[in-house]
């Protein structure tokens, strides 16, 4: 390799040994495999939603706390949150500039993300036990 070709790569990506895609095949996958696997549940959700709209709070709460539902509530919520994490990842990476920047908006939203849904996820274990 010349010296020309080696300073194509930014210090960081010879250091970490990634070239420009880094680990973008296996992140491109799994928005794939999530969004797919979010389809039916979110098909489930909303149906299971629409038939209890206007029932009052005791019922919903009734219903979350089965364990079929609970369980697949549980899956929406982790699954989405890491769907979210991964969407805005992609936006970060691609408009935030310098990569320190990036690196600190990416731990950001992934700190949110996991707390927000282990919130959510804790709510619906709540309900169910």
């Amino acid at each position: 390799m010349t010296e020309h070709q080696s300073r194509l790569q930014t210090p960081l990506g010879r250091v970490r040994g990634a070239g420009s895609a880094k680990g973008g095949t296996h992140h491109w996958w799994m928005q794939r495999v999530t969004s797919l696997s979010l389809l039916p549940l979110m098909i489930w959700f909303a149906f299971s939603i629409a038939a209890k709209a206007g029932a009052p709070w005791e019922v919903m709460a009734e219903w979350i706390g089965r364990p079929v539902n609970a369980v697949l509530l549980i899956v929406l919520i982790a699954v989405g949150f890491y769907h979210t994490a991964s969407g805005l990842q992609v936006v970060v990476e691609d408009y935030v500039r310098p990569e320190r920047a990036v690196m600190l908006s990416n731990l950001a939203i992934k700190a949110v993300c996991v707390l927000l849904g282990l919130l959510a996820a804790l709510s619906v274990l709540r309900l169910a036990i």
